[in-house]
């Protein structure tokens, strides 16, 4: 009956001065991986009525008469295709800006933040240190310093882009985050068995596997959103992007679910009162991030991210089990790309230097 009702419509192909204006969005023609032809067809105003893409969608899938959509086709994706890398659209001298750049980054982030002869870093831990001789205290406040500058400048990244442009905003944010990073890293690490004792299960036969492997779960669920490094570096244009496909099926949020995930192995492992501690400030700030990311992107988005919302969830695998998200029968290839490779490859690595991490960061006497 509604396919039947579509196609007595001829408003897809009627001027659009002739029909009641309806929400639209800003689609971008590359957030149409299975519909290319619609998006010629729809794509050549930025503002493209839904119905109108779902019309088009059907009408390629060839539906007939009396079939619904639902059994017919898949629905449209609206939202960008996560993790997608064609290597022959790389240009080599943009990966030469992005190393240049990342050497200048941390020769930066050492001479002026963690070198103790030239930085800021232990300065500004030995004023947090002040607040309290209590580490949780500490660990918490350094938690929620953090909070607040990341997510306050992530809020004014509209305006602030438009003051000072995309790539100025990318540095004066990795600029003021990253050293606050670096900072409450190297406290936990330092300080992570100074807290009071809650449990001792490093002993248990098997929990040293059950924490490595939700650790190195975790990270696939962490990094959607940095798959664009040189987006990262400001080498590209950054942009806010509306995610739909990969672990963005399983969870709107994933850095929220992958920090969760880091939080409760390390909580596990370590089991005293600092690890609680850095785990409350961290999903904290997380909770509040996945508020203030639905905020944003439908600030950004309008409509279209409503789409992708109503057929995503919060809550890993709810939109999947209640019906609203459709896995495709070859859903693994979504994650059978180079980004999930590095990712493995880096988790791996970060595992492995785990002791080199621990012997710099007592160095610093942080």
């Amino acid at each position: 009956m509604a396919t039947s009702l579509l196609l007595s419509s001829s408003f897809p192909f009627s001027s659009p001065l002739s029909q009641p204006r309806r929400p639209t969005s800003n689609v971008p023609t590359s957030c149409f991986p299975y519909g290319r032809t619609c998006a010629k067809l729809f794509l050549k105003s930025s503002h493209v009525p839904l119905c109108s893409v779902r019309f088009c969608r059907r009408i390629m899938a060839g539906t007939s008469i009396g079939e619904t959509e639902e059994e017919s086709v898949e629905p449209v994706t609206v939202g960008e295709d996560s993790a997608a890398f064609d290597l022959g659209q790389q240009k080599i001298s943009s990966w030469i800006y992005f190393g240049g750049i990342l050497g200048v980054v941390l020769f930066l982030l050492d001479v002026v933040w963690i070198d103790n002869s030239t930085g800021f870093g232990k300065d500004f831990l030995a004023a947090v240190s002040g607040v309290s001789e209590s580490h949780e205290v500490v660990m918490l406040t350094l938690t929620v310093i953090f909070a607040i500058v990341h997510s306050g400048l992530a809020s004014l990244r509209d305006s602030g882009e438009k003051l000072i442009g995309e790539r100025a905003f990318r540095v004066l944010f990795a600029g003021t985050s990253l050293p606050l990073v670096v900072s409450t890293v190297v406290y936990f690490i330092n300080h992570r068995y100074d807290g009071m004792q809650l449990w001792q299960l490093q002993s248990v036969p098997g929990i040293h596997q059950l924490v490595w492997f939700l650790s190195f779960v975790s990270f696939f669920f962490l990094y959607p959103s940095t798959f664009n490094l040189l987006e990262v570096a400001a080498v590209d244009k950054p942009k806010m992007h509306l995610w739909e496909t990969g672990i963005m099926r399983i969870t709107r949020h994933p850095q929220m679910v992958g920090q969760v995930i880091w939080c409760v192995a390390h909580t596990i492992w370590i089991g005293n009162s600092v690890a609680v501690a850095a785990s409350i400030g961290l999903i904290g700030h997380h909770l509040f991030g996945v508020w203030n990311g639905d905020r944003r992107l439908a600030a950004r988005y309008g409509e279209a991210f409503n789409h992708v919302k109503r057929r995503t969830s919060i809550i890993p695998f709810a939109a999947v089990l209640d019906g609203r998200q459709k896995l495709p029968q070859d859903y693994y290839k979504e994650f059978l790309r180079l980004p999930y490779l590095s990712i493995t490859m880096l988790t791996l690595g970060a595992y492995l230097v785990h002791p080199l991490m621990q012997v710099a960061s007592f160095r610093l006497h942080w």
